[in-house]
């Protein structure tokens, strides 16, 4: 079995050493790639994600993602547990001497898309749901961070017991307190279906109110079972 894991790790290029066995695949976030694993010294399934840097840019991004998580704790929010080097290498509160970074976070079964390809969710889980995505906004909001990617497939849900928690934090910024109209950047490939027409006129424009926008038009989606606006297109900045 570690002999398998070993070569699915190596396959999708990740270098933890023999702490982590039993890679899989799960999907990719905004920075980077996405892989399940099991976590032999605490012996719990976690997520990892892997970032790779290469230059100045990839180098920024993968310092703030870092920045905005390690500020982050909440029941509605993935929970992200370490932040290694290759090897699992302790990052020691930088990352500049590496090129690889992986972020060793809380493992959930499913995320929000998912369950909506498999049909239109009831009044009472739509709720449940709802009620959940804006108690974890308000926390990230008070951290005076915007997550900027809101999404289905960046809402993951335990099948358990329904608990949502909002995570992939890739193109999240962190804001002035008082949540200024100005300067808060439009950088990387947003995501298209949950964007605010008003960022076409004015891509600068970032405020939490762009996250609550995003929220509502989850809501219609787990109401209806349909994009609210499928066919609204943003270019890349």
């Amino acid at each position: 079995m570690a002999e398998k894991c070993d070569c699915i790790a190596s396959m999708y290029g990740y270098d933890l050493g023999c702490r982590f066995v039993d890679f899989r695949p799960l999907g990719v976030g905004a920075n980077g790639l996405v892989l399940s694993a099991v976590d032999s010294k605490s012996c719990r399934k976690v997520a990892v994600k892997k970032i790779t840097i290469s230059d100045a840019r990839s180098m920024k991004h993968a310092f703030r993602e870092i920045k905005i998580i390690r500020r982050l704790d909440h029941d509605n929010v993935v929970k992200v547990y370490e932040v290694l080097g290759p090897k699992g290498a302790d990052l020691q509160g930088e990352i500049f001497k590496f090129n690889t970074v992986y972020i060793i976070q809380e493992y959930m079964e499913t995320d929000l898309a998912r369950l909506l390809e498999q049909g239109t969710l009831t009044e009472e889980h739509a709720k449940l749901f709802m009620y959940q995505l804006l108690r974890g906004l308000k926390y990230i909001h008070s951290a005076n961070i915007l997550h900027r990617d809101l999404k289905p497939a960046n809402i993951f849900i335990s099948t358990e017991d329904l608990v949502l928690k909002i995570g992939d934090f890739g193109l999240a910024r962190i804001v002035d307190q008082h949540y200024s109209h100005k300067g808060y950047l439009s950088e990387g490939l947003v995501t298209k279906w949950y964007r605010s027409p008003r960022l076409l006129l004015s891509p600068n424009a970032y405020t939490k109110a762009i996250d609550m926008w995003a929220a509502g038009c989850i809501l219609a989606e787990m109401l209806t079972g349909r994009m609210l606006f499928p066919h609204f297109t943003l270019v890349q900045h």
